[in-house]
């Protein structure tokens, strides 16, 4: 039988959690650990306490690494992959689990003290964190990759506009990196969760609990990370989970195209893709001077 959580020479593989310091993603470390995997918990440094008290209640401690991690500083991201590898040797999996929501609404707009429109600068942060971020977490491993996105990622009518552009952004990161991830033997997917109980959902979980809403618990999340970053079947695939449920969503709207856009268009648009498939992919512009 085979065994994902090991490599060939039967040493256990290993795995980078970024925000694995906690909620979604320090049940994540736990769930790794307690399949014998090296685990390294990238968190900023106000996590450190958070990420210190995780590693000795893991199964395998020994096999655990706390490194203090800015994702959208490069960097930094060089330093946690140079430490992963000579502690542990490789990287096998990465979990780009970080991200944040803002705490203020887009157009909730401020003007300074000559009655100018302030920058937003804290929604820009967002962007940053949740799409640069995880574009700085998809440039190290050599075996599976999960970004993680939302629901948002694809529906998202709230109105809050950073963490939903964001987490759109993300599922576009993944569908425009198949082609490379597939050269490089890169297995790149996504999982979407539902409402999930942690920090950034802290303001309205128990009023959603109260309207007795499903929600995802952590674990739920954890469990299809896991089984996602290590199904060899997993290509490209978005994984929604949403209460109790665990559906494939890509590859489903893949399917459906015909349907949403009628088979007229449908076909212009593989055709098109064709076309730049044949050129070798996209002819990039020269950048202007």
């Amino acid at each position: 039988m085979v065994d994902y959580f090991i490599l060939a020479d039967g040493s256990p593989k290993t795995v980078i959690v970024t925000g694995g310091a906690g909620g979604i993603g320090a049940q994540t470390i736990r769930t790794f650990s307690e399949k014998g995997c090296n685990v390294v918990i990238a968190d900023l440094p106000f996590a450190q306490e958070a990420a210190h008290a995780l590693i000795p209640s893991l199964p395998h401690p020994e096999r655990a690494l706390y490194h203090p991690t800015n994702i959208v500083d490069w960097a930094q991201m060089q330093s946690l992959y140079r430490e992963t590898i000579n502690k542990f040797g490789q990287v096998d999996i990465v979990i780009a689990n970080a991200g944040m929501m803002e705490s203020q609404g887009f157009y909730d707009f401020e003007e300074d003290e000559n009655g100018e429109l302030k920058e937003p600068t804290g929604a820009y942060r967002v962007i940053d964190v949740n799409l640069k971020g995880t574009m700085n977490n998809s440039d190290g491993a050599r075996g599976s990759i999960i970004l993680i996105a939302s629901t948002s990622g694809y529906f998202g009518g709230t109105g809050v506009v950073s963490y939903i552009a964001s987490k759109h952004g993300v599922v576009g990161l993944s569908r425009s990196s198949q082609h490379v991830a597939n050269q490089l033997e890169i297995r790149l997917n996504v999982i979407a969760p539902f409402f999930t109980p942690t920090h950034m959902t802290g303001s309205y979980s128990e009023k959603w609990k109260k309207r007795g809403l499903p929600a995802n618990t952590v674990e739920d999340v954890a469990n299809a990370i896991v089984q996602t970053a290590t199904d060899p079947e997993r290509k490209g695939h978005s994984v929604m989970v949403a209460g109790k449920g665990v559906r494939e969503i890509e590859t489903a709207r893949t399917a459906l195209t015909k349907q949403w856009l009628g088979e007229e268009i449908a076909d212009m648009m593989v055709a098109g893709g064709k076309f730049f498939d044949d050129m070798g992919g996209y002819p990039l512009p020269k950048a202007r001077s």
